[in-house]
């Protein structure tokens, strides 16, 4: 994978992992109510469930490689379509941001509850192996070893999606008036609406 690629690759990550969704919800929730230290064990089951959606997305992705090269070439223009489409949804929406009271029902919350419901939230989105199988192939190069390739992809959004829960967490507190603010959830939807745009864009225009 050449620098250029993983850079793109890296900007597109940034931007999924930001952007808010189940994930974001349930660490600011978690953050606002216990605090940054008491919400790592959410975040790393967050991780550990984001972890197991991309081994399953990479058999299969290793399965199509494998089998046919115009299939791959399909899926990469399913991604780059995908993301336009997912740019253009959060563009459209403008709806306010509510922040779940799932981690509020009481004083305290063992680890291994927070651990546990992070997994799920992750392994149980169906929104998160589509986006996988959508981002994946248009980074992926069958003229090289595709677990290598997995493994780089994989564990740069990990450790990307890891250092955006930890800052969500920690200003969860501050955003929480501004989370209610319509006119500013409208431009935050905006913004990453285009930056979705962008990457769909850019992405299309990459050749392995």
């Amino acid at each position: 994978m050449t620098l250029d690629l993983w850079l793109t690759y890296l900007l597109s990550v940034i931007v999924l992992s930001v952007s808010p969704g189940a994930g974001a919800i349930n660490t600011m929730s978690c953050g606002i109510r216990y605090g940054v230290r008491r919400t790592l064990p959410a975040i790393l089951g967050l991780q550990l469930g984001l972890t197991l959606c991309i081994l399953l997305v990479g058999v299969g992705l290793g399965a199509v490689i494998a089998a046919s090269s115009t299939a791959l070439s399909i899926l990469k223009w399913f991604g780059a379509l995908y993301l336009i489409w997912l740019g253009y949804k959060k563009w459209s929406d403008s709806t306010e941001f509510i922040l779940e009271e799932s981690c509020e029902g009481q004083q305290t919350r063992p680890a291994s509850t927070l651990l546990m419901r992070g997994i799920l939230i992750n392994l149980t989105n169906p929104k998160a192996i589509v986006f996988l199988v959508a981002l994946f192939p248009i980074f992926l190069n069958p003229a090289t070893p595709k677990t290598e390739q997995i493994v780089i992809l994989g564990a740069t959004l990990v450790a990307v999606d890891t250092l955006v829960m930890i800052g969500y967490a920690n200003i969860a507190s501050r955003l929480r008036p501004l989370l209610k603010d319509k006119k500013a959830m409208r431009l935050q939807n905006r913004i990453f609406g285009s930056f979705f745009i962008g990457a769909g864009a850019l992405l299309a225009s990459f050749k392995s």
